[in-house]
């Protein structure tokens, strides 16, 4: 009879404990369903209809909190584990500050709890998310300008260079030795066949980045860039600072025109290493000082907006993650550099250039090809989360990095 008695609340709180359980995996799919509805409420804001624009704020914000709830539905879909009791979602804007907040409360049907005279388990949240209208920000641009980026810039570039070289090279290597420029290097072959290498590329890119930056900052100091090349010449490997950081945009996208490919005094000068990632991230970090919060003009986030096609060659033995050739150490980016920046606050943007195959070149089939397919992979690691693209030899690098940076300031986030 004991037993009896005591059994009654022992398979009451066996369940209660199993009711409890189907109630935090109910939370969980709820609270996630309620951050989704805030992204998406501040996100459909930012990017606002046209109807809407025309319609001013009022329209925005209620265009918004229409999303919000759709979105929130899709993700609770038709769920039997629970009821939805009630939901709301509420979406303000204060000064630069854009905020919405999703509130949800359910019930969820007990099983064996029942026999305590537990029929159900309350459950309620709610999200928050800020997205900050005028948010400060510094970008520095790490631009690579090493030999491999003289590469012609598309496919069928890569054949007129092959065409016009010697030796079928696609690289547009630059020789200048005792400071005399070598008109004869193939630099200057592709400059007098007007084939365009990826560093002409990035340096048009960089000039239309500024006008797209013009266009979407809401005060003239809101946004300010540097640019960095790896360097002007192999001989003295050190960052070049093409421009200061500045506010004057125009300033910038005039310097852009300064960008260009790394010269070297010779073929094979320093057997040809001298892509070091590792001591450009270093030298870039001792430059951009301590990073903030972006709310106000002295306090700025800092981002690094990295381009380049992700292969790394330079002398490193020691810590070389793949085989060496006599001490020359060929790899992807090493993944350290970059998460010393994040670690310290920085935010590390990414543009991949798609490094080309060259198949008929030896040195790329035996040092290059056998890790070419983690490339992507290791350059998305790179970037903090969500800032990463990769542009292809037949998409537009000017495109991408206007992608990349409208992506970096469009970005919200969830308040804690």
């Amino acid at each position: 009879m004991t037993t009896a008695l005591l059994l009654v609340p022992l398979i009451g709180v066996a369940g209660l404990a199993v009711d409890v359980n189907t109630a935090v995996i109910a939370k969980t799919n709820l609270q996630a369903a309620a951050d989704s509805a805030v992204l998406a409420a501040v996100g459909e804001y930012s990017a606002g209809t046209r109807q809407a624009m025309q319609m001013g704020d009022t329209g925005r914000l209620t265009d918004a909190i229409e999303d919000a709830r759709k979105v929130f539905k899709a993700h609770v879909g038709n769920h039997t584990d629970y009821k939805l009791v009630a939901s709301d979602v509420e979406v303000v804007k204060a000064g630069r500050d854009l905020r919405a907040v999703f509130t949800y409360s359910a019930e969820v049907p007990t099983t064996l709890a029942r026999i305590l005279g537990q029929e159900s388990v309350t459950i309620s949240g709610e999200a928050t998310a800020v997205f900050q209208t005028e948010t400060f920000r510094d970008f520095y641009l790490l631009l690579d300008n090493t030999p491999s980026m003289g590469v012609a810039a598309t496919p069928a570039e890569v054949t007129r260079m092959m065409s016009a070289t010697p030796d079928r090279c696609a690289f547009a290597c630059h020789i200048v030795k005792d400071g005399v420029d070598d008109t004869n290097s193939y630099y200057h072959i592709a400059k007098r066949n007007g084939i365009v290498t990826r560093i002409d590329v990035v340096a048009q890119a960089t000039s239309a980045l500024m006008t797209t930056a013009m266009s979407e900052r809401k005060s003239d100091n809101q946004f300010r860039m540097a640019v960095y090349t790896f360097g002007e010449k192999a001989e003295d490997m050190k960052l070049l600072e093409v421009s200061p950081l500045t506010k004057d945009l125009r300033a910038v996208q005039n310097n852009a025109s300064l960008i260009d490919l790394m010269s070297t005094p010779s073929h094979g000068f320093a057997r040809d290493a001298l892509t070091n990632f590792t001591q450009a991230f270093d030298n870039l970090g001792q430059k951009m000082g301590p990073p903030g919060d972006g709310s106000t003009a002295s306090t700025p986030e800092k981002i690094v907006f990295f381009v380049s096609d992700g292969v790394a060659n330079y002398m490193n033995r020691s810590s070389c993650m793949r085989g060496t050739s006599n001490n020359r150490c060929m790899e992807p980016v090493n993944l350290a550099s970059c998460t010393a920046l994040k670690t310290q606050g920085y935010r590390v943007a990414v543009l991949y250039t798609t490094y080309l195959p060259l198949p008929t070149n030896n040195f790329y089939r035996n040092w290059i090809a056998p890790f070419q397919p983690s490339l992507p992979t290791v350059m998305s690691d790179c970037a903090s989360p969500g800032l990463y693209f990769e542009v292809s030899p037949s998409e537009g690098i000017e495109d991408a990095m206007s992608a990349l940076f409208l992506k970096i300031i469009n970005t919200p986030r969830l308040a804690s």
